[in-house]
């Protein structure tokens, strides 16, 4: 342990894991994974065995959380998708109807903010730097906050907007 972790604090970033059981560590390895990687890397990185790796990697692709590539050898990522419809499913379980309408508008409306602001209908369509050189009280970091934010939202909304729409059906399922 180094002299700046404390015995109760968090483990260090580079063990972030050590203390979780297996299953735990292989989770915790997919979900850091952003391309293709071998049950073999994964096993190393989750300081475990590759055929114990191989098991709990066969799990999660039967539940959608990591895609199978059939390559040689195998190999496996993260299931993006699969993390989205889990978020939106809790958005719909822990709100109503009325508090996600609601997220929905205000999202829309610091979109539309931004949209005025930067006279585009999306982020993408901004060129950053002509924006922050035709104005007196925004440099580039405000301005590639401001996209940031704004991509963000445009995102959230989209979430907040399918939850809704599940809710509502839900609700009109039960009545």
């Amino acid at each position: 342990m180094s002299n700046s972790e404390s015995p109760d604090g968090p483990p260090s970033f580079e063990d972030a894991f050590r203390g979780d059981d297996v299953e735990q560590r292989i989770y915790g390895t997919v979900l850091q994974t952003r391309e293709p990687t071998t049950a073999s890397a994964i096993a190393n990185a989750a300081d475990c065995d590759p055929k114990t790796a191989r098991k709990y990697l066969g799990w999660f692709s039967e539940l959608g959380i990591v895609t199978r590539h059939n390559s040689h050898p195998a190999t496996y990522e993260r299931n993006d998708a699969y993390f989205e419809w889990r978020r939106i499913n809790q958005l719909a379980a822990d709100h109503s109807v009325e508090d996600l309408q609601q997220r929905v508008r205000e999202l829309s409306s610091r979109i539309e903010g931004y949209e005025d602001t930067y006279g585009a209908p999306t982020p993408a369509a901004v060129d950053a730097v002509a924006a922050a050189q035709s104005s007196d009280d925004r440099t580039i970091d405000d301005v590639y906050g401001d996209l940031g934010d704004w991509a963000t939202a445009r995102n959230e909304r989209t979430r907040y907007e399918r939850a809704r729409q599940q809710r509502a059906r839900s609700d009109c399922q039960e009545k």
